[in-house]
């Protein structure tokens, strides 16, 4: 799938599923992950430590499997965006923007580059470009672009529907845990005001057909939240389901030997990382 197609089934109203990766590596990976058929994965390069070089030999094996590769950049600049795309992603996601002006930054970066400076500026502020050459050629160049905003805390939702009318997004991400750390009820995640945030946070995107991805790390919560309007389902880290699904095969087995051999061993504790 790629950045177009993926943008054509969202906007028609459909679900997409996907995951983000934060410890794989190897671009021998991209085999196994074409093979849960996810529509999506999203690369972190915020909280993760890959470098330049290791993203983009990543993109190039994920992209042969027909994945759409979405690369969650440091900071909201275009800088970090368009190195994203350059290197062969078909879409950025930026995490915690605030602003509207945040927001038009990346999105012009985004939309239109190689376009820059002052006349990127009025593409966004007036819609007027160098010639209409020039606006079919970036068009047709940034077609695949997946454009994904993070908002991330209470001030962002403040000035959500602002951020909304500056156009170009494709999807909202939303960061349980910054946000929930912003309202005052960390991880609280069944908390009646964070509920009520996810709620306003969907209806005002959807009201501009424009779906929300909530990053949750269990079945339950994600079920819980596609029945009330995600349609851009991002569940799980590659370490989170890695960890989980050695916990709970280990610990199964240890009760075994446990009961076999009369000795008490530890058990496989939760994952305590955060992403």
């Amino acid at each position: 799938m790629a950045g177009i197609d993926l943008r054509n089934k969202l906007e028609d109203g459909g679900i997409v599923y996907g995951t983000m990766l934060s410890l794989s590596r190897n671009p021998r990976w991209a085999r196994a992950i074409g093979q849960l058929n996810f529509d999506y994965v999203i690369i972190d390069n915020e909280h993760s430590a890959y470098s330049r070089g290791e993203v983009a030999d990543f993109i190039s094996a994920i992209n042969t499997t027909g994945t759409t590769t979405i690369i969650r950049v440091p900071i909201p600049s275009s800088h970090y965006v368009t190195m994203a795309l350059d290197a062969g992603a078909h879409g950025v996601l930026v995490p915690y923007c605030e602003t509207v002006e945040e927001v038009k930054e990346v999105v012009a970066a985004a939309r239109w580059r190689p376009l820059k400076g002052s006349l990127v500026d009025r593409v966004i502020e007036t819609g007027e470009f160098p010639s209409e050459k020039s606006k079919a050629y970036l068009e047709r160049r940034n077609l695949n672009t997946v454009v994904m905003i993070g908002i991330e805390s209470v001030p962002a939702a403040e000035n959500l529907e602002e951020i909304l009318e500056v156009g170009g997004i494709d999807a909202i991400f939303v960061g349980p845990n910054d946000m929930s750390i912003t309202m005052g009820i960390p991880d609280q995640y069944d908390h009646p005001d964070f509920e009520e945030m996810l709620r306003f946070v969907i209806g005002t995107s959807a009201a501009r057909n424009i779906p929300v991805a909530v990053h949750l790390q269990s079945v339950e919560l994600s079920t819980k939240w596609i029945r009330e309007g995600v349609r851009f389902v991002l569940h799980k880290t590659d370490v989170g389901a890695l960890h989980e699904g050695f916990q709970r095969d280990f610990n199964q087995l240890r009760q075994v030997g446990d009961e076999i051999s009369g000795q008490t061993t530890e058990k496989a504790k939760k994952s305590d990382v955060v992403i």
